[in-house]
């Protein structure tokens, strides 16, 4: 895993993305690991979901406005 400061995070935000589409990315904030950026595709294995599939499921379940 990768590490780098949030200062550089906010200057090289393209350069982060890039970054973390290849490896999770630990952002650090006077030195210390506060958030992690990861590819969405990593996100969705760890959820252990589609996520477009799960917002269709949530729309799809809700009544329609004026049924509730």
């Amino acid at each position: 895993m990768q590490r780098i400061s949030a200062r550089e995070a906010k200057n090289s935000f393209g350069r982060l993305i890039d970054m973390a589409r290849a490896e999770p990315v630990a952002i650090e904030k006077h030195g210390r690991a506060v958030v992690v950026v990861i590819a969405f595709e990593e996100y969705e294995r760890l959820a252990g979901r589609d996520d477009a599939k799960g917002q269709d499921a949530k729309v799809a379940s809700r009544p329609p406005k004026g049924e509730q």
